[in-house]
């Protein structure tokens, strides 16, 4: 059993290794040195070479990294360093919740540091050479320390609390660790405005005026109550524009970036945040919740399954069966099952994406979501022709191209 355990988290994590480098080379041979025919008319030469570059040195990003990570994840498994962190920890606190916390700070704090340089890289270099980024090294710097702080202070109640269900509660502790995150999630959804954003960024309500004028005469034509459309200082950190719905309920608001306002028309606008409306009127947010809500019980009843064999904590290299590498361990087991999981939601996604899209049709002015669609994929440098496998494995949105067909 112990060498079955310990093949499988060395197989899995390079077969899907081998497999992202296959997609991104089916990706790579899209590529050609004049605009494709069915992009005439969306992006010009020069923007089309462009985004090609900018996907290709992202993707050179993409492949260190990658490399490097599986390689560190490979020695902690092969060289016991896993089973090295569990003593560590061991030494500090003879309580299994302590060690567990201990555990998971160090395993994440060494993770987090080794990709701080590709963080920087891309931001500072890639980002930078095509003309998106906008961040000081000051704000880098405390962009991390501050995600490190929410980390602390939601990681430790909420990990600490799933391990003491394991210790207290026995096999049934799925049952509570359930329960703790959809709490968990649906405090999330209602509050990450409210106490995350602010951290990270300046929200001011839309001064009154013709833009705040459409949205409200559309939300109110489309039934869609709203009172509460802010704008976000997204130029503090990247030219790229965005716009998004967060929150439900009565605590439901729309967020449009700065940057946003700068480069596109009002009906453009309207039209972005008519498509948002419409995965509420579709009720695809609350589906999209349910379904994660499903998939994380069927996950944590799964590992309550295995999480008492030592055979586990044996594969690293540990003598004491635990908890937190029993996870560990689950986590690489599971990575098929979650592929298969992450596939199917992106199906439903890109449906649910159509769907939003129709809404527009139906409620709006299809011609200036199709606008606004060329705008936001050309302006961010999108690959426009990406692989239909590559598209089937990593896309939760269909590409621009297939959006467009079906607005026509």
């Amino acid at each position: 059993m112990y060498n079955i355990v310990f093949f499988l988290i060395i197989i899995i994590p390079v077969t899907g290794y081998i497999l992202e480098r296959y997609l991104v080379y089916l990706n790579g041979k899209m590529w050609s040195e004049k605009v494709p025919e069915k992009l005439n008319g969306i992006v010009n030469e020069e923007d089309y070479r462009k985004s090609q570059l900018y996907d290709r040195d992202n993707k050179k990003l993409s492949f260190w990294s990658s490399t490097f990570n599986l390689a560190v994840i490979l020695a902690m498994i092969i060289a016991g360093g896993f089973a090295f962190v569990d003593d560590v920890a061991r030494t500090i606190s003879m309580n299994m919740i302590v060690i567990a916390l201990i555990f998971f700070g160090l395993i994440g704090f060494a993770s987090d540091i080794i990709n701080i340089p590709f963080s920087w890289y891309d931001t500072f270099v890639i980002e930078k050479r095509y003309g998106f980024n906008k961040m000081k090294l000051r704000t880098f710097i405390t962009d991390q320390l501050k995600s490190w702080l929410i980390s602390l202070i939601i990681g430790i109640p909420v990990l600490g609390l799933i391990t003491w269900f394991y210790y207290k509660t026995g096999e049934n502790f799925w049952l509570y660790a359930w329960g703790l995150i959809i709490v968990f999630s649906v405090f999330m959804n209602l509050f990450h405005s409210v106490l995350i954003v602010p951290l990270f960024n300046k929200q001011t309500p839309l001064e009154e005026g013709s833009l705040r004028d459409k949205i409200e005469a559309y939300a109110s034509m489309a039934g869609f109550k709203l009172k509460d459309i802010y704008i976000i200082d997204g130029s503090k950190r990247s030219t790229k524009s965005n716009a998004y719905f967060t929150g439900f309920g009565p605590r439901k608001r729309i967020v449009l970036y700065d940057t946003l306002l700068n480069e596109f028309t009002e009906n453009e606008i309207v039209a972005i945040l008519a498509h948002e409306m419409g995965h509420f009127k579709k009720k695809h947010v609350l589906l999209t919740m349910l379904s994660s809500v499903i998939t994380t019980g069927i996950m944590l009843y799964l590992f309550s399954l295995i999480v008492d064999n030592p055979r586990l904590s044996e594969a690293l290299g540990a003598e004491k069966q635990s908890f937190h590498l029993g996870l560990i361990v689950f986590g690489i087991l599971y990575s098929p099952l979650s592929l298969i999981i992450g596939l199917v939601t992106n199906i439903i996604s890109r449906k649910n994406e159509f769907a939003a899209d129709r809404f527009v049709r139906e409620t709006y002015d299809p011609s200036a979501l199709a606008s606004a669609l060329k705008k936001l994929s050309v302006k961010n440098l999108s690959n426009l022709m990406p692989h239909p496998t590559y598209v089937f494995f990593h896309y939760s949105h269909p590409p621009l191209l297939e959006r467009l067909k079906k607005l026509e």
